[in-house]
């Protein structure tokens, strides 16, 4: 059973969707990106980083109320946001402050030129437990003086039973200043040694993890993207997790080149969950990349799977309908649909959707695949967030969409 959340006077899409703003399901609550948007989908506070600040932490606060949960039970927090580092630390601050003192998630942040709207400055999104079920999940909030440099507030680690999340793991020192500036080489490998001692605090190693999501900044061509992910993926065996890379112009502190986070599978110490087994999936012709990567398209661990960003290639990486992102769009939700299938699961699953797009500040840009993808469910639909990006791995390519599902599972507790 999924419950879904839309609050009374929330904030609304300018067009019609299938998505909600929230949806508990498995004993996690998933929220789309918030923005700071009025019922006609209009940007509240222009440019106002700190307003909107403020307002999108109260419009996740609400969808959690109204699934009966508060900030409280949050274990992950995501922000994209347009500014730079002092923008990132007045943000993370803000969120901080709004936080209850036990509250301790992990936390992204991604700079990027532009978000959906003009004016839009961020978004918001967040992953909490559901508070019924805290004490089987026995949630455990880590830090290490090992690892980045992070605001008191946050944690770098949250293992809840069988799951384990990280927040941004880089080559950022635990003093604040940047290991190897602007080499995005030397840098991806002090953030894949700090990604295993991260795991290590949870008693997990990189053949744990489920999904990875990595930035890196690049210039939208596959040569740009190759030699990083080649190093990333020295460190998975076959077969490997669900992953999603997308290349950024910068971060908000000169000098970053690059950031992973991660979604691990956890041996479980409680008797109350067994541990997880999981199962890989890469249908039979399904897309493939320009090199060789020890990557899955989606994996299964009990009823939670994730699915790495699918696009619109072939079995030989070249990009289908170049530059059309209304027909790219339509190629990525088949691409979702069959791994979910092969995974014994479908799209009425899909609990959160994330999107990135070739684009900017354009709610053109936006409705042009945002209202093909909310086609694909059935209301009330799952969580979502569309984020613009300058580039996307290969050029011509338009959308990458990558889910998160739960299997329906009728001893599932939700």
């Amino acid at each position: 059973m999924k419950t879904h959340s839309w609050p009374d006077a929330h904030w609304h899409w300018p067009v019609e969707l299938t998505h909600y703003h929230g949806v508990k399901r498995g004993g996690f609550i998933f929220s789309g990106g918030q923005a700071d948007l009025d019922l006609h989908g209009d940007v509240v506070n222009p440019a106002n980083l700190h307003l909107q600040t403020v307002n999108v932490v109260r419009h996740l606060e609400a969808i959690l109320i109204d699934l009966n949960a508060s900030l409280n039970d949050l274990i992950k927090l995501v922000v994209y946001f347009v500014g730079n580092d002092n923008d990132e630390r007045l943000m993370l601050d803000l969120i901080a402050q709004q936080l209850p003192d036990t509250a301790r998630p992990v936390i992204s942040s991604i700079c990027l030129p532009a978000l959906c709207y003009p004016g839009m400055r961020i978004e918001l999104e967040g992953i909490a437990i559901d508070p019924r079920n805290r004490e089987n999940n026995n949630p455990q909030f880590l830090r290490s003086d090992q690892l980045d440099y992070l605001h008191p507030h946050y944690s770098h680690l949250v293992r809840c039973n069988n799951l384990i999340f990280t927040g941004d793991v880089s080559a950022i020192n635990s003093d604040g200043t940047v290991h190897a500036p602007g080499d995005v080489v030397a840098q991806t490998h002090e953030m894949m040694r700090k990604l295993k001692h991260a795991l290590c605090l949870a008693d997990a190693k990189p053949d744990d993890v489920l999904k990875l999501n990595v930035f890196y900044c690049g210039d939208g061509t596959a040569e740009d993207w190759a030699v990083p992910a080649a190093v990333r993926a020295e460190h998975f065996n076959e077969p490997g997790p669900a992953a999603t890379g997308i290349s950024v112009t910068h971060f908000a502190q000169p000098g970053v080149m690059t950031k992973i986070a991660v979604t691990a599978n956890a041996q479980s110490k409680s008797s109350v969950y067994k541990p997880q087994p999981i199962r890989y999936s890469w249908p039979e012709g399904h897309w493939d990349w320009t090199t060789h990567l020890p990557y899955k398209h989606g994996n299964r661990a009990g009823d939670i799977i994730h699915l790495g960003g699918q696009v619109a290639l072939d079995a030989n990486a070249t990009v289908l309908h170049p530059d059309d992102i209304v027909e790219q769009t339509k190629i990525a939700l088949a691409n979702i649909d069959r791994v979910l299938q092969d995974l014994g699961a479908g799209m009425n699953d899909i609990v959160k959707v994330t999107t990135f797009y070739h684009g900017g500040a354009s709610a053109d840009a936006l409705h042009q695949n945002l209202t093909i993808r909310s086609s694909a469910f059935n209301a009330p639909g799952p969580a979502t967030s569309g984020i613009p990006v300058p580039y996307l791995v290969y050029e011509q390519m338009m959308i990458e969409i990558e889910v998160i599902a739960i299997a329906r599972n009728p001893e599932t507790t939700t």
